[in-house]
């Protein structure tokens, strides 16, 4: 394997629509499907697309919504000979409210969506060591630390997506697991919350301390600004009709590991996850707009980008 993950892969049902319905106000449904999700998940569904050999580590039930989301991955050419199959009925599901305006989503949870986490003892060293980079989304923390080490020990990378957050303070457990991370790439307030600086700037600068060698924060239409210890840069977004946003940022992250894997200067790897990005949010769903190589350098060279 090329990248192997550990984290989520959710049952999402996709709901377009004008406005948030009330009790006293229904709206009309513009658009509904199902779409395999989850941060971890969708990034390597997008790294395999792109060529890379991709492995996936998390939980599912024993039905229908668990097959789904199971199918999915393998639609993808996404490995799930490690998934851990629950006796129960699937807990990860969630209900996207995406405004069909601009794109922005709502999340639902299930109740119970945090009911069955991946266990220390139910991870396999060998296996997860074989890969070149291990790609964590900050869940299943005690064992994402272990496998986080293990890599390390191995000589191998580690990718954490920190995602997006408006906590004045990361957890202890997850400040941890930064320190073990060689590529970081976060959304609004991760890094923030990371260091206490409140200029995304400095945040991004002083999260290197913390280990990373490389730090990406992505700014949504803003693009992205990416840190190493001796160079900072912005990355502009692609202008595209958003249809959804829902998986932007995982399907960067995919984009980013096969960037690494070819060997490009970190600028084309902005660009080039930027690009898959920004075709992704042309779609419905979280994986239904993943691109393929073809297509993404076909999208760059019609803006007068050629990649290597």
């Amino acid at each position: 394997m090329d990248v192997i993950g550990i984290g989520l892969c959710t049952f999402d049902i996709m709901i377009k629509l004008s406005e948030l319905p009330t009790w006293d106000h229904p709206t009309c449904l513009d658009q509904v499907t199902f779409d395999g999700g989850g941060p971890c998940s969708t990034a390597l569904c997008a790294a395999s697309r792109l060529g890379a050999k991709a492995s996936f580590i998390g939980t599912a039930g024993k039905d229908w919504f668990a097959d789904y989301k199971l199918q999915t991955l393998k639609d993808h050419d996404v490995d799930i000979s490690h998934v851990l199959r629950r006796d129960a009925k699937e807990n990860q599901l969630v209900c996207v409210n995406v405004d069909q305006s601009t794109g922005e989503r709502i999340f639902n949870l299930h109740k119970d969506f945090y009911l069955h986490p991946v266990r220390v003892d139910e991870i396999d060293c060998d296996f997860i060591t074989q890969a070149d980079y291990l790609l964590l989304d900050g869940h299943y923390l005690e064992a994402s630390i272990q496998a986080a080490h293990w890599m390390h020990d191995a000589g191998r990378k580690v990718m954490l997506d920190g995602g997006k957050t408006s906590a004045k303070e990361l957890d202890s457990k997850l400040k941890n697991l930064v320190t073990l991370t060689d590529i970081l790439i976060c959304a609004a307030g991760f890094a923030e919350a990371l260091t206490g600086l409140d200029d995304v700037h400095d945040a991004g600068r002083a999260a290197l301390a913390y280990g990373p060698q490389i730090v990406v924060i992505t700014l949504g239409e803003n693009g992205s600004l990416t840190f190493t210890p001796e160079n900072t840069f912005h990355t502009p977004a692609f202008d595209v009709d958003i249809v959804d946003t829902t998986g932007a940022g995982d399907v960067f992250h995919g984009a980013y590991i096969v960037g690494l894997l070819k060997g490009w200067d970190l600028e084309t790897i902005a660009i080039f996850s930027s690009a898959v990005s920004a075709i992704e949010c042309t779609f419905l769903g979280g994986r239904s707009g993943i691109p393929g190589y073809k297509q993404v350098k076909a999208f760059l060279q019609r803006h007068g980008i050629e990649i290597p």
